[in-house]
């Protein structure tokens, strides 16, 4: 049963640590393990250069400074005739949503726009689906099938995504007819902040819509200059299939995703790839047609990823990413396209390695707290948590993402779990010795050296005591009549009767001597009555005696009687023995003469003897027979004597 307990305690113990697990992972993988994540990717991972097959058109402060905002639509058709008739660059994308016509001058500027924009045979625009529903559901049913006619592409579809997924998007931005008949290719700009503290960490290569999937601007423009129109999708991968492309993600409501990698920041700039300002794009397109040397040669962008886009006070689009607060929207474009590229990405560990690393993390722990003493513990802890994290760092500049936080704060929880737990059961073990001991030695006399653990020594001191000694009449022939066990049957209950009432009168049971008891009144427990007590508790002893004598009868059982002594004076009190073995004892004639007096109770036929030094504390309520001039083997003195009949 005990062992039982004890397993049921062990087991308790574990179900409450795994809950406070559970919430303290919950907190850290929301809350705690992002901003780690972002320093990390900050300060370690983000050091490698973006890539210099990426250039960025953006239009700039310095770009609103020669024209006001909004711009008309034949400024951008300029920058579009640029790259369309003077350089050769592989992929010109638009990282804008167009919706509506130029309000100012639609004619010229829009058809400018128009036409340029179906001259350019690798010309990617941007789009952007909605969360709410179209307004008209008949038009917004014809565009999303004509939509999909004409931008859709060809997965081949292995994973069980479709089957599970909801949609997160009821309606796409809808291009005004001109543009959606120029355009020949679109991708996504849906990028999903965290909803918890709004920073992008995440890209989104294929949104899920309207019972498909449709590629990200980044990801629609790798695959153009990949001349790829055929992917294939696994529950853990993208794969294109001619180019080896193997993309990690992970399903959320709104698509499919991978952990962005970042490059570092260029000096002195915001951005992570080269850029251009527009302006200086729109003048070089004039110089040219003039004549003259542009101010951007059109060979720098030749066999190059062109990305155009708007990042200038009052037209900002940046988002807050772990390397960057005001990271601009045309460079996070960039970055993801520079993942596909170079085939580079941040794989996180999955769910499954991060609750394996967690369990181990948290059961070695435990086990060493347990094994080792409490310094070696905590230093070995120490090690392995600094050695865990620099574990981490280096799996961050290998592109693999664990979790930092959530393995080292459960450590810290197993820690103050484990600790408390040792705490705990050596308090329990303790407790069981010192109960178990109590059995063996007298609880006062347990929690006396309990209290004084420190300075256990040899030696006491000497103080005025009340000395009992009960002994069992006729004790060695009845034992002779009678087998083993039955005889540490009767003096088991016996002194288990006794006990309690010894104790109820401040006394200490110092020690029992065959059939024989000693008590103690008046050390270690301080009483000014101990006198009194000791007779009194002589008294209740002689009644439970009766007590027992009529049902030892009744169970066929020999009748005992007992004998009492009790003597008051001045003993020696504490511990003699040798260092290593100690007991705590009164000695002294005060002692020798309480023996004596019980003794004598088989001479005068009594119950209970006691001395003149104890009558005269006690004369008051005891009625005695006094029983003058006795000699007293080793008192050199006769003395009197007083048989105790009752209390009065």
């Amino acid at each position: 049963m005990k062992i039982f307990k004890g397993k049921a305690f062990f087991f308790k113990s574990i179900l409450l640590h795994a809950f406070l697990v559970l919430i303290i992972a919950f907190v850290s993988v929301n809350f705690w393990e992002k901003p780690i994540y972002d320093t990390i990717v900050n300060s370690s991972a983000a050091k490698i250069s973006g890539s210099k097959e990426i250039s960025l058109v953006i239009i700039d402060n310095k770009s609103l400074d020669n024209y006001r905002w909004p711009w008309p639509r034949a400024l951008y058709g300029e920058i579009f005739e640029y790259f369309n008739n003077y350089t050769k660059a592989k992929v010109v994308v638009f990282d804008s949503v167009l919706n509506s016509l130029d309000k100012n001058n639609p004619a010229s500027s829009d058809n400018f726009f128009f036409q340029t924009v179906k001259k350019s045979p690798n010309f990617i625009s941007g789009y952007m689906a909605n969360t709410e529903k179209y307004e008209n559901i008949d038009i917004g049913q014809k565009y999303d099938q004509d939509f999909n006619n004409k931008f859709s592409i060809n997965i081949n579809d292995k994973s069980s995504f479709k089957n599970t997924q909801n949609n997160s998007y009821n309606s796409l931005t809808m291009f005004p007819k001109n543009y959606f008949d120029a355009l020949k290719f679109a991708g996504s700009v849906n990028l999903d902040l965290d909803p918890i503290d709004g920073v992008l960490r995440k890209s989104n290569d294929l949104i899920f819509y309207n019972n498909n999937f449709y590629p990200s601007l980044a990801f629609r423009t790798y695959l153009f200059a990949n001349k790829s129109d055929k992917i294939t999708l696994t529950n853990k991968h993208i794969i294109v299939d001619n180019t080896g492309l193997k993309i990690p993600i992970f399903k959320e409501k709104s698509g499919l995703k991978h952990t962005i990698k970042f490059y570092k920041l260029l000096p002195d700039s915001e951005y992570s790839h080269e850029k251009f300002s527009a302006i200086d794009i729109i003048n070089s397109n004039r110089l040219i047609k003039e004549g003259k040397k542009p101010i951007i040669d059109p060979a720098a962008f030749n066999n190059k990823f062109v990305i155009i886009g708007a990042n200038a006070l009052g037209v900002e689009d940046s988002l807050e990413t772990p390397i960057s607060i005001i990271h601009p929207g045309a460079d996070i474009q960039a970055t993801i396209l520079d993942n596909f590229i170079n085939n580079d990405f941040m794989q996180p560990f999955s769910a499954g390695q991060n609750i394996v690393i967690i369990i181990v993390m948290s059961i070695i722990t435990f086990i060493i707290i347990r094994i080792l003493p409490f310094l070696p513990s905590l230093l070995t802890l120490i090690g392995i948590a600094i050695i865990y994290f620099i574990f981490c760092l280096i799996c961050f500049n290998n592109s693999v993402i664990p979790l930092v936080i959530t393995p080292l704060a459960v450590q810290l929880s197993t820690m103050i779990f484990g600790y408390s737990y040792r705490f705990i059961l050596e308090g329990k073990n303790k407790e069981k010795i010192k109960n178990a001991m109590g059995k063996y030695l007298s609880q006062d006399i347990m929690q006396n050296v309990v209290q004084n653990i420190d300075d256990i020594k040899l030696g006491g001191k000497k103080a005025n005591v009340t000395v009992l000694f009960a002994d069992i009449r006729g004790f060695t022939s009845m034992s002779e009549r009678m087998t083993a066990e039955e005889v540490s049957v009767i003096l088991n209950e016996y002194f288990s009767e006794i006990e309690p009432i010894i104790t109820k009168y401040n006394g200490v049971i110092n020690k029992f001597i065959g059939d024989a008891v000693m008590a103690i009144f008046g050390e270690p427990i301080q009483d000014l009555n101990h006198p009194q007590n000791a007779v009194k508790c002589a008294c209740e002893m002689l009644k439970k005696v009766e007590e027992l004598q009529e049902k030892w009868l009744f169970e066929g059982k020999p009748k005992i009687e007992i004998g009492i002594g009790i003597n008051t004076g001045e003993a020696f009190v504490g511990n003699i023995g040798s260092e290593k073995r100690l007991e705590y004892t009164v000695i002294g004639n005060t002692v020798n003469l309480a023996s004596r007096l019980e003794s004598y109770n088989k001479v005068y036929k009594t119950n209970m003897l006691i001395s003149n030094s104890t009558y005269t504390h006690v004369s008051d309520i005891v009625d005695v027979i006094k029983i003058a001039d006795v000699t007293i083997r080793g008192k050199a003195k006769k003395m009197d004597i007083y048989e105790v009949l009752r209390l009065s």
